[in-house]
């Protein structure tokens, strides 16, 4: 900013108005001018000037007052004010400092310090306008991420962190849009659980619930599943959704075994404890429409079809230590596992017997 910047002359002299004028419009400079305080101040707002030299002696309002209004607005804040003064340059100093001038010139003045001290203040100008648009896009920015940290956060109650992150950034595509995948299903819960919690103290049932969720949501993560839900001591997880996997009823076997081999671990300290609990897991395969559910304010990602409902079964059918599985997923694992057959069960909701398999062992 130097020949386009444009500067605001105030004097009540004329001929001092255009001596300045004159030198600073050879210089390149676009010059308005004021002839009072008022005048100035409605040109500092209708112009936006760059830069204001201004006379300290005028009628009706001094050069002082105008600075103090100047720097009494938040848009003219950081204005450059260069006071113009004949009188004591030692007192008319400090009054011109008090009321917030940068710089502070002698009459008469001296063209050479004049456009030196007008060219430097323009300078530091352009460094302070430089440094508030930093300073908004910072600002801007700030507001930004804020905005993707809350949805990261909110995307971070379904899916695993890494995989909330790749959504925000733009490398996935938004889940909660209903559509529809085929999916592998986990439901798991503590068998027990019910006269445990009837019959033991809130605190007791808590601690239970707190170190449960904990394993069970570090392994979820672990395997890169998607919690769906749980509630008390049941879980839904399930796979291939919203990223493909394509070993998704893999992981959920290898999953629940890990699962149950981490449950059997925590079964010991709870029964010393005197707690009778177990655990139960099933797993099915097939397709599910899915997506946000809910309404504004409170949504829950939820899976909806015939795989939730047989997997929820399996689990409830599920004896103590069990993870049953359905044939699709045996029918994509049975290379990798050994199983008990169970032949055809009898299942809430399903016309026909549905083929079931215990897992036993992952094979090594």
């Amino acid at each position: 900013m130097t020949a386009s910047a444009k500067i605001l002359v105030v004097d009540d002299t004329p001929h001092n108005v255009k001596l300045l004028a004159d030198l600073l419009t050879v210089k390149g400079y676009v010059v308005v001018t004021a002839s009072s305080g008022a005048q100035a101040l409605e040109k500092v707002e209708t112009e936006q000037p760059d830069l204001v030299l201004l006379d300290v002696v005028m009628p009706e309002m001094s050069g002082y007052e105008v600075c103090r209004k100047i720097r009494g607005s938040r848009a003219t804040a950081t204005l450059p004010v260069v006071m113009v003064t004949a009188l004591d340059p030692a007192q008319e100093r400090v009054k011109g400092i008090e009321a917030g001038a940068d710089d502070f010139l002698s009459k008469p003045i001296s063209q050479q310090e004049l456009l030196a001290r007008v060219k430097s203040l323009l300078r530091i100008k352009v460094l302070h306008d430089e440094l508030g648009e930093w300073s908004r896009t910072l600002e801007q920015r700030v507001e930004a991420q804020v905005a993707q940290l809350e949805r990261l956060e909110r995307l971070k109650r379904f899916f695993s962190p890494q995989l909330a992150e790749m959504i925000v950034s733009g490398d996935a595509d938004d889940p909660l849009k209903s559509h529809r995948r085929e999916i592998t299903v986990v439901f798991l819960d503590l068998r027990g659980f019910t006269s445990f919690a009837e019959t033991s103290e809130p605190e007791e049932v808590m601690g239970v619930l707190r170190e449960y969720h904990a394993e069970m949501g570090r392994l979820i993560l672990e395997h890169e599943g998607t919690l769906e839900r749980f509630t008390g001591d049941g879980m839904m997880i399930f796979f291939n959704d919203p990223v493909s996997v394509p070993d998704a009823p893999a992981r959920a076997v290898r999953m629940a075994v890990a699962m149950r081999q981490r449950v059997d671990e925590l079964l010991v300290r709870w029964r010393k404890r005197g707690y009778d609990l177990d655990f139960g897991v099933g797993v099915a395969q097939g397709y599910a429409t899915i997506g946000a559910i809910g309404f504004e304010g409170r949504l829950d990602y939820g899976a909806i079809g015939t795989v939730t409902n047989l997997a929820a079964r399996l689990c409830g059918e599920a004896k103590p230590g069990q993870i049953l599985i359905s044939q699709r997923v045996y029918g994509a694992v049975e290379d990798s596992v050994d199983v008990e057959e169970l032949g055809g069960l009898t299942l809430r909701g399903f016309s026909k017997p549905v083929p079931a398999f215990n897992v036993l062992r992952l094979r090594r």
